[in-house]
């Protein structure tokens, strides 16, 4: 018998359909594997924000977690949205005690919007429990600031963030320059402290990047469940991304900021 490549997403759902949950799964699939999926929050959002945040009790986030896995299983972990300090331990928990290694996690603190998604004492949670475990996290200029008690605003600052939150988690980091003021959108890779891989990508200018780290995240995610190293699978990442970005801005889709088209190589 044939099997699937196997992707788990813990994260929260967007019924816009942009990002979270929804991103995760399209992403998963458009790159072949089979996506899984623990939801840990319910948002009422659309491509103008987030009107309401409705948490998942961490008692049903487990017990998601345990009978997916307990039964179907999984090569890759890929976590977003977590929203509150018991889910944070919750999950850290059940990944434990299910020995998952390859997680990917995104610190989600920020919706596209602007609308907060991360309570200010998960924070603290989050660098506690589950970053220790990561293979890689993904934070985006303004995350990799919270996360280091700092404002990043340049280049050199992103360079400089890297090599710092590589030295305080055992596993790689990547951060990405999305949002830097000027110049290309350059990502950093520090697969261990001091070594540093640059990703340079042209940015694209398009109103349409809702969801663009929750896809970058389950796109690597989705690379190293099917066994790629960690640079081909974030390499990998960034070239499914930009696709979807170029593909994406020639769509209209409500009046705020649209959703990347994760489907660009499937649909006609």
């Amino acid at each position: 018998m044939k099997t699937y490549t196997r992707v788990l997403t813990i994260a929260g759902s967007d019924s816009g359909g942009g990002a979270g949950i929804q991103a995760d799964l399209k992403t998963i699939s458009a790159l072949g594997c089979y996506g899984l999926s623990v939801i840990t929050a319910l948002t009422a959002q659309n491509t103008l924000g987030v009107t309401a945040i409705h948490p998942v009790p961490p008692a049903f986030v487990a017990e998601q977690i345990k009978v997916v896995l307990s039964d179907i299983g999984t090569n890759a972990v890929k976590i977003g949205m977590l929203h509150s300090p018991d889910i944070i331990r919750t999950i850290a928990d059940t990944l434990t005690a299910f020995d998952v290694y390859t997680i990917v996690i995104d610190p989600v603190m920020v919706a596209t919007s602007g609308d907060k998604l991360l309570q200010d004492e998960a924070i603290d949670a989050l660098k506690t429990y589950l970053l220790p475990m990561a293979t890689v996290i993904t934070p985006n200029l303004p995350e990799a600031g919270v996360l280091l008690r700092r404002t990043l605003e340049t280049f050199d600052d992103l360079r400089q963030a890297a090599n710092d939150l590589s030295s305080q988690y055992p596993g790689a980091v990547l951060v990405k320059g999305g949002h830097l003021l000027d110049g290309d959108s350059t990502d950093i890779l520090c697969p261990s402290p001091g070594e540093q891989i640059l990703f340079p990508t042209q940015r694209i200018v398009t109103p349409n990047s809702h969801g663009t780290g929750c896809t970058l995240s389950s796109a690597i995610a989705a690379g190293l469940a099917k066994g790629l190293p960690l640079h081909d699978a974030v390499d990998q990442a960034k070239t499914y991304l930009t696709g979807t970005l170029q593909a994406g801005a020639a769509y209209k889709l409500g009046h705020g900021h649209g959703p990347v088209h994760h489907f660009f190589s499937n649909w006609q």
